[in-house]
């Protein structure tokens, strides 16, 4: 090895980039130019006729409306989970800590099966949500229930690794300043967290927004109410109907694209934001 030249154990830039742009062509963009090109068969009033059916744009709805929402609510619960795994000693923890994966684990259709058994009118929950007027079981609600479910995990493996090289005495040195709770979260710790926790509500909504398994069984996929987006696309391939799946398919691919696209914004302006502070 020639003195001066750092050694690399992987290969040179050249050959990495080759590698990573063929791998990303072979596995993303070969396949999304496929649907692209797919739908492209049709002319422009097909194609909007297609994707602006009543039906499809109440699924659109519904499956990016209850998305971000859960997105959201696994955000802030996402991070309380994560605070207290990182910050507090309890018995099970290491339990506690362990299920928050379960969701990865769990088959999507097992943990739809589970949801469904749980919230049904019949269900350990449902028998005694359902009396009360509050049905979740084969609504939008239960859908919802679903997407914060499988998205939680996300949130918190994304703050969580955050949260533990966090230093506690920047806590200590607000309130030593005379910061109450509230102005040392707002002004120390949230600066720090933000784009982890944009991150994380970012990888939510994109698990979310493309679920299925999990959905289709507690959902009911009632037309116009409670029917996502994915659905409609397994439907129409049922029935042959491919261009009109790819159709749709094309409208989810640009909608999650720029909601992402917003994000990464958001998470880019945090970053500098922290830079400069």
């Amino acid at each position: 090895m020639r003195a001066g030249k750092p050694h690399r154990v992987l290969p040179g830039f050249p050959l990495a980039l080759g590698y990573t742009l063929v791998y990303l062509a072979l596995i993303v963009l070969i396949p999304l130019s496929a649907v692209f090109l797919k739908s492209a068969s049709l002319n422009w009033e097909q194609f909007w006729a297609v994707i602006s059916a009543p039906r499809v744009l109440a699924s659109y709805r519904v499956s990016f409306g209850l998305s971000l929402l859960a997105a959201a609510i696994n955000a802030v619960f996402g991070l309380i989970f994560a605070w207290v795994l990182v910050r507090y000693h309890f018995p099970g923890k290491r339990i506690v800590d362990a299920l928050v994966d379960l969701p990865f684990a769990l088959p999507t259709a097992g943990a739809g099966i589970a949801l469904t058994a749980i919230y049904a009118g019949n269900g350990w929950l449902g028998q005694w949500l359902e009396p009360l007027g509050l049905k979740v079981a084969f609504t939008p609600l239960g859908i919802l229930v679903a997407l914060i479910f499988i998205g939680l995990p996300f949130v918190v493996r994304t703050v969580q690794p955050v949260l533990e090289d966090l230093d506690t005495e920047l806590e200590e040195a607000a309130a030593s300043l005379g910061a109450d709770r509230w102005q040392t979260f707002r002004h120390v710790l949230l600066p720090v967290l933000l784009p982890a926790l944009l991150t994380g509500f970012a990888l939510a909504f994109a698990r979310a927004v493309g679920e299925y398994g999990s959905v289709i069984f507690i959902a009911g996929n009632v037309p116009l109410v409670s029917e996502i987006t994915p659905l409609l696309i397994i439907t129409k391939l049922e029935q042959y109907d491919y261009i009109g799946a790819t159709a749709i398919a094309v409208v989810m691919l640009i909608v999650s694209f720029i909601l992402l696209f917003l994000i990464n914004g958001l998470q880019f302006w945090a970053n500098r934001s922290r830079a400069r502070s």
